[in-house]
């Protein structure tokens, strides 16, 4: 049997972190290019789209042009990463959730993109996300009700985007991303209660804060290898924005190729160095590591 193969792809958000001014997906498009990178992972929130709207006929203009880019560039678009919750006693709140998800979907399509990485959502209840990182992306439950309730909901609100994403042929890609999935138990009880070939996990190498602060949580990684369907590897050059955590590359390396995983491992650099120089050392460590 040949080696388990994977290949590199740099998620857009290596080169914005929420703060003004955004970084162009054409930009962060170039750049994997210039690296010679062969996927590229974008995140939602950073295209030029209204996040809650419907995509119109301009929206789909704009998603082509982008494909061209890519294509033009040797880059292929291979995840769509977007935010959504589902852990809401409300059903209206769920449906838009559902909507939303199926609309993100439906750009994948666009794009030709295989993965669309979904999270379960929050309870709502930390201040703000600062204060979600001070207390390791734990978080009390919604006063009257219970965690039973919220794994229900999430996991009620996945089933119902399944049928769109079979259609599509877009896999989802539940992320370990605070949450319900803030712990490898937790992420794995919603996969085992939804089996469905649409749905696997995505891998965040550094989501894991239930290991000593300072180190990835391997154990937890090695629990969710098995079902991964893609991988965000976390850097931290010049410190990261919420934490930083060691990460032994090598390592999780090996543990990959131990269950055969031939997706791939998108940089996520969430340091505070300049990305053009954070990125492409992140870039040689992970090349290094996973032998490509």
């Amino acid at each position: 049997m040949a080696k388990a193969r994977v290949k590199l792809a740099l998620a857009t958000y290596s080169y914005w972190h929420f703060r003004e001014p955004k970084v162009s997906i054409e930009s962060v498009i170039e750049k994997c290019s210039a690296l010679g990178v062969e996927g590229v992972d974008i995140l939602h929130r950073q295209m030029e789209l209204p996040e809650k709207e419907a995509l119109t006929a301009e929206h789909r203009v704009y998603l082509r042009r982008l494909k061209r880019l890519a294509f033009t560039h040797g880059v292929a678009p291979v995840c769509l990463s977007t935010h959504q919750g589902f852990v809401s006693p409300k059903p209206e709140v769920i449906a838009a959730n559902v909507e939303h998800t199926k609309k993100c979907i439906e750009i994948c399509y666009e794009l030709g993109i295989p993965a669309l990485r979904i999270n379960t959502g929050r309870w709502g209840t930390a201040k703000d996300f600062d204060d979600l990182m001070a207390k390791r992306g734990v978080e009390e439950v919604l006063r009257g009700h219970t965690e039973d309730e919220g794994f229900r909901w999430c996991i009620g609100g996945i089933e119902a985007c399944l049928a769109k994403a079979e259609e599509c042929g877009v896999m989802l890609a539940l992320e370990n991303h605070w949450g319900l999935a803030r712990t490898a138990e937790g992420l794995l009880r919603i996969m085992n209660a939804i089996p469905s070939p649409w749905l696997g996990v995505l891998m965040d190498t550094g989501n894991f804060l239930t290991a000593p602060y300072k180190t990835a949580d391997y154990e937890s990684l090695a629990q969710i290898a098995p079902k991964a369907v893609f991988v965000q590897a976390k850097t931290y050059p010049g410190g990261g924005e919420w934490y930083t955590l060691e990460m032994d590359y090598d390592r999780i390396a090996r543990m990959l190729a131990a269950v055969n995983y031939r997706g791939y491992v998108s940089l996520e650099m969430e340091g505070k160095e300049n990305p053009d120089t954070a990125v492409p050392k992140s870039i040689a460590l992970l090349r290094k590591a996973f032998q490509v």
